[in-house]
């Protein structure tokens, strides 16, 4: 008896102990769904990996997808909405939004959820190299990219008021975080020292649709225009135009740089473009869609005022060739027309608006430098070239902006950054014609998911809405 009971006792202890290793075993294994960013981002493959998923949500369908290209150019004079339409953007074309407005949220959401991804790469502790550091490099040119379109659309210009409420800057992972709007100031700040970053980071050059060291300085020389800091602007437009590698396009090569869908390795024009190619795409939902009048939709139109502008001898006027819609006579836009295989992508930043930057940062200090600068587009366009001087030198070069950019949604940021009304011809409702630039709905709300959920940001929201 005594034999078996120091039997059954050594076997309880054997058991014991190997539940308590279990036990420990177990509690020191980390859930796969609860892995912290530093833990999910251990490697430089990664990193790469975490990349490709923050420029594929660039391509979200209220960002580069679609929305911000629209919208850029429906609530100023560019684009118009056909009587025949499927009420995508109606709220943007009239100026009717409010804050449960989906495209406003999915604007907010999607660039917030990019710039999580960007953070959680430029945050990883991944021990430096080349890849490493270009990789990181890439990721702040990205978050700047977000930060700066938070920033036109949902807070005034810098113009306006530096000072004013602008974006919550958030660069670290928190999800108990609840931050309230940083100053314009601020926020243009941070998406500058983001792109220095990114400059002084990146090595490498691998296509259109990714960032390269020449690309951020391109986004810095946009990001310097709107800021009115000329000088700064035009420094990084010069570098890119002289340094970059990049080849500007010309009258013979035009038509068929519009045609192609297909990222391009060549450095031809393209700085940066978001791609849909024909496996990631937003189909029926893709930007080309909205222009195409051989897809599904179609609904928005080139204004008969913009058409105006362009001489018969321009070759961008073979973008916008004209037809009937809905019983009335129309101008569509085919600067995007791929809608099956690789779609069209949607170009962020070119060559030739470094040009255009160039030629109106130059103004007024040095008129002799804009008009080189902005007839180096007009030559290579087969328009006539400008020879205006003082105040007619600035509407031109802007009008040259307005009918090289068209619907690569700059003209609203435009008119905003130089406190312009919106004034608009009879293609657009009566109602919506005239759209002062005081009007509340120049800037768009906070979403009200936004603050419900976060208390601070709650007493911040936008006025009048």
């Amino acid at each position: 008896m005594i034999r078996i009971s120091k039997y059954k006792v050594l076997l309880v202890i054997v058991l014991w102990a190997t539940i308590a290793s279990c036990k420990k075993s177990f509690l020191e294994l980390v859930p796969p769904t609860s892995l912290t960013p530093e833990q999910a981002l251990a490697t430089e493959a990664d990193l790469q990996v975490a990349l490709r998923g923050a420029y594929a949500g660039l391509r979200g369908v209220d960002f580069y997808g679609r929305t911000l290209p629209i919208i850029g150019d429906l609530m100023a004079d560019n684009a118009y909405q056909s009587a025949l339409n499927t009420n995508r953007y109606t709220f943007f074309s009239t100026y009717a939004y409010n804050v449960t407005d989906g495209n406003a949220s999915g604007m907010w959401n999607t660039a917030y959820s990019v710039i999580l991804r960007a953070n959680n790469i430029i945050n990883s502790p991944v021990a430096s190299n080349a890849n490493v550091d270009q990789y990181k490099g890439e990721a702040y040119a990205v978050r700047a990219l977000c930060y700066f379109e938070l920033v036109k659309f949902f807070a005034r210009p810098y113009s306006d008021d530096p000072n004013g409420l602008g974006v919550p800057l958030v660069l670290t992972y928190n999800p108990d975080l609840k931050p309230g709007r940083n100053k314009v100031s601020e926020v243009y700040a941070q998406i500058l020292d983001d792109l220095n970053k990114s400059y002084a980071l990146q090595t490498k050059y691998t296509n259109s649709s990714q960032f390269s060291k020449y690309a951020a300085r391109a986004l810095q020389a946009k990001v310097y225009l709107h800021m009115g800091d000329k000088t700064n602007a035009k420094t990084a437009a010069l570098d890119v135009i002289n340094n970059g590698g990049f080849t500007p396009l010309t009258t013979a090569n035009h038509a068929g740089y519009w045609s192609a869908s297909a990222i391009r390795t060549d450095k031809l024009e393209t700085l940066m473009e978001v791609s849909s190619d024909a496996v990631a795409n937003l189909a029926f939902d893709a930007l080309s869609y909205l222009y195409s009048q051989a897809g599904n939709y179609g609904d928005i139109l080139c204004s008969d005022d913009l058409y105006a502008t362009f001489e018969a001898t321009d070759v961008r006027r073979a973008l916008y060739p004209t037809g009937t819609r809905a019983g009335v006579p129309a101008v569509f836009v085919n600067k995007y027309p791929v809608i099956t295989g690789d779609l069209s992508d949607t170009k962020v930043l070119r060559l030739s608006e470094m040009y255009l930057i160039a030629a109106e940062a130059s103004y007024p200090s040095n008129e002799v430098d804009a008009r080189t600068y902005v007839n180096f587009i007009t030559s290579r366009r087969g328009a006539t070239a400008i020879a205006s001087v003082g105040a007619q030198l600035l509407e031109d070069i802007l009008t040259e902006r307005r009918k090289e950019l068209a619907f690569e949604g700059d003209r609203y940021h435009d008119v905003q950054r130089y406190k312009r009304d919106v004034v608009r011809n009879a293609n657009y409702p009566a109602a919506a014609r005239n759209i002062p630039y005081a009007n509340f709905r120049r800037i768009m709300p906070i979403p009200q998911t936004e603050t419900d959920a976060n208390p601070t940001i709650k007493a911040q929201q936008n006025p009048s809405y």
